[in-house]
């Protein structure tokens, strides 16, 4: 170890990051008695988990370790399913929904010999019939308040059907916007998404998840996900040891700090071992490190799969593999007869002596302690008068239309930005323009397509709505491929007819999420001829995109007198983009990746490390393209606002700190313009001279401020070890004496600077 290094316990960064997150002191007298409570509830658990299991037999353990989905037409509980559950053999149920179907189910399993409840998972991502904003989108408003509120009111729709546990968040972080799942995160930057990963934990679950109203959540997918060869679904991991603990595992050891019920593990293999059976993941860091009592459940058919790696020789070793690494639950297909490793192999694993007994109670005691938490040995049932009280409220659609608000980002402003109310005539094309189901993005829960869609308000009806005096006419041009120019002409000639003309564009739906990774991430089809076809009519336009990922827009950027991008805004989408377009909000988003200009630039992110040879200008070789800037379209933290913000008079309170201290940041921040607004004023550190390379830049705190016109703010931040050190490649968390620099502004590429030295 280095002279001037000392070591932190391997846990420290992470757990001080999120308990500053969570705004949590650890002399908080509150904080101890919430501990010292729950402390009490979990031992009261923990006996009456092993009075059952004492009673339990062999199979009906394997059974615990069970997640099946419906077997029944129109997935529905079928025979065999509820045979099943009545004989003991499920423990879990993936993909029931309707409350009447899983309180059929839940009777049947409380017919069991141990009348041991199940508990119903679903993937609750961005909303359950109320679709908020997808998480991409969420993390774009920077405002951990209301995302915690947004995850609560998912959590209160999802119970009135009768789910009680969520596969949510999904906390990987993405630096390659080919992959389509980039849609689910929170983007590029490992504090940030720390921050969404906590916030969205709290408010699935709330302090106690066992009341009726609240989800046990999962984190996934455990782990580097997110960083997949070739930006390709489903592809090899594989990186050093420091930048898995330094920029992967941030936002997963927050979410175990915030009490996560649950983790799922990813269907990657990471440094050459596949992740379901990866027990340097499961059980050195997840279960030896950070100390998780929850339950660990695989991804869709992930242990089967194990063979089709090459890891396993059969089925059974792959159960053996994925039981002994740390795998609590399969998640199968349909019944465990048909599909599940578990079931199918685990006795004979146990009789043969390749897994012990006390291997398979230590997973099934992971099991019933979710259940225990989660309120389902309690309260088994769902009371049916929930859904009409509880879902699609006033209340829940106010929630939905304020995210979206927030999460909007105002990419270029050339004076066309906002529209006049007073616009006689508006013309609203383009293929996202009026199609409900695109709008509202990937995963909307399963059996909810319809109700959600017949509840979402469009582009072209928000902007009805916002401005009801004017003529709105509408031509789609295309559709979301946009493979034909047929309808070009008409959307043309309305242009020419209006005032104004919002064009609305982006990616179908389709092409975000699971398995919808793109090789060129430029708008789709025939999409930017059919933009330039309005503006060649030489009326005003702007464009509004909806997508899941950064795009490649570089003419938008170039020639767009107004660009939005509005991600998948949801339910009530068209009213937040109505409400930015014709400004009776001021847009406030903070992009959370960056945007590149060319897909040759991926993977791109703004906290890269440093090279020998920085780019020059004049030198050929250095480190730079010949064709294109380093630089990407849109940095992280980017957003326009119709204000302006002055960032000015950085401060700290010691020039100077030992390893043990904090030092406290103070920015002033003005709003210089002549409206009211929001912004995120974002805090950067730079480590000068470091034994392992350190970012150019990385994010180590943010808030979101609103200001009146000519309103002046101090803002503070605090910082301390966690910030300041970080992982060697031995998992040592090292603090290193030195000077640092401190950067405020409203991105990632903030000037206004200031220097820290640490003792």
């Amino acid at each position: 170890m280095s002279t001037r290094s000392k070591r932190r316990s391997w846990w420290y960064g992470p757990l001080a990051t999120v308990l500053l997150i969570l705004g949590v002191t650890a002399g908080s007298r509150a904080v101890a008695d919430h501990l010292s409570a729950a402390h009490h509830r979990e031992n009261a658990i923990d006996k009456k988990v092993d009075a059952l299991l004492a009673r339990m037999s062999l199979a009906e353990k394997f059974g615990q370790l069970e997640m099946a989905g419906p077997d029944g037409p129109n997935g529905t509980p079928g025979p065999q399913l509820l045979a099943n559950a009545k004989a003991g053999r499920l423990g879990s149920v993936l993909d029931l929904v309707g409350v009447d179907n899983i309180n059929a189910a839940q009777r049947a399993a409380l017919q069991s010999r141990l009348h041991i409840p199940l508990i119903f998972s679903l993937d609750v991502i961005h909303g359950y019939r109320t679709i908020f904003p997808v998480p991409l989108a969420e993390a774009s408003s920077w405002d951990l308040g209301a995302i915690t509120r947004d995850e609560a009111v998912s959590a209160r729709e999802a119970t009135a059907d009768g789910i009680k546990w969520t596969f949510n968040p999904m906390v990987d972080i993405a630096r390659d916007p080919r992959w389509g799942r980039v849609v689910e995160g929170a983007g590029e930057d490992p504090y940030l998404g720390s921050a969404v990963a906590a916030a969205k934990v709290a408010g699935y679950q709330g302090g106690d998840y066992s009341k009726p109203d609240k989800l046990a959540a999962t984190v996934k997918h455990f782990a580097a996900y997110g960083a997949p060869v070739a930006g390709r679904e489903y592809n090899t991991v594989d990186m050093s040891t420091q930048q898995l603990l330094n920029d992967y595992l941030p936002p997963y050891r927050a979410a175990v700090g915030a009490g996560v019920a649950s983790v799922m593990s990813s269907f990657n293999s990471l440094n050459g071992v596949p992740a379901s059976a990866n027990s340097y993941l499961l059980q050195h860091i997840l279960r030896g490190m950070w100390d998780f009592k929850g339950a660990v459940v695989s991804d869709y058919q992930a242990i089967q799969e194990l063979v089709e790696f090459g890891f396993a020789a059969n089925e059974r070793d792959a159960a053996r593999l994925a039981l002994t690494a740390g795998v609590d639950i399969e998640m199968a297909v349909q019944v465990p007869s048909l599909n599940s490793t578990y079931a199918n192999f685990g006795p004979q694993l146990v009789r043969s002596g390749q897994l012990s007994v006390g291997e398979v109670d230590s997973d099934v005691r992971h099991v019933l302690r979710l259940k225990y938490l989660a309120g389902v040995f309690d309260h088994p049932f769902t009371d049916p008068a929930r859904v009409q009280r509880e879902e699609l409220t006033p209340a829940n659609l106010a929630a939905a239309r304020t995210t979206a608000d927030e999460s909007i980002v105002m990419l270029r402003n050339e004076n066309a930005l906002p529209l006049a109310t007073s616009s006689g005539s508006i013309a609203v094309v383009g293929p996202l323009a009026d199609d409900a189901a695109d709008q509202l993005g990937p995963n909307v829960p399963i059996g909810q397509n319809d109700v959600a869609e017949a509840h979402t308000v469009t582009v072209l009806q928000g902007v009805k709505n916002a401005v009801p005096s004017a003529t709105v006419s509408y031509a789609q041009g295309c559709d979301a491929t946009c493979t034909s120019t047929s309808g070009f002409a008409a959307a043309v000639a309305a242009a020419e007819k209006a005032d104004r003309t919002v064009v609305v564009l982006g990616e179908p739906a389709s092409y975000s999420g699971e398995a919808s990774s793109r090789s060129r991430i430029d708008l789709p089809g025939k999409q930017l001829a059919l933009v330039q076809a309005i503006a060649a009519t030489g009326k005003p336009y702007v464009v509004v995109l909806m997508n899941g990922r950064p795009l490649t827009i570089g003419w938008l950027a170039a020639h767009a007198p107004g660009l939005l991008e509005a991600w998948y805004p949801g339910t009530e989408g068209g009213n937040a983009v109505a409400d930015v377009l014709f400004g009776a909000v001021n847009p406030s988003g903070k992009l959370p990746m960056s945007f590149p200009r060319d897909v040759g630039q991926i993977p791109i992110f703004y906290n890269e490390l440093p090279t020998g040879r920085p780019a020059d200008p004049n030198n050929k070789y250095t480190s730079k393209y010949l064709d294109v800037p380093n630089s990407p379209q849109y940095v992280f933290g980017y957003g326009l606002s119709y204000t302006d913000f002055a960032y000015s008079n950085l401060r700290l309170s010691a020039p100077s700190i030992g390893t043990h201290d904090t030092v406290t940041v103070h920015v002033d921040v003005r709003n210089t313009g002549s409206r009211a607004g929001a912004d995120v004023a974002q805090l950067y550190l730079h480590d000068q001279v470091a034994s392992i390379l350190q970012p150019v830049r990385k994010l180590v705190g943010f808030q979101r401020v609103r200001l009146a016109a000519g309103q002046t703010r101090t803002l503070t931040f605090r910082i301390g070890p966690d910030q300041l050190g970080f992982y060697d490649n031995s998992g040592h968390f090292v603090l290193e004496p030195g000077g640092f620099d401190l950067y405020a502004g409203d991105s990632s590429s903030a000037d206004l600077h200031g220097t820290l030295t640490l003792r």
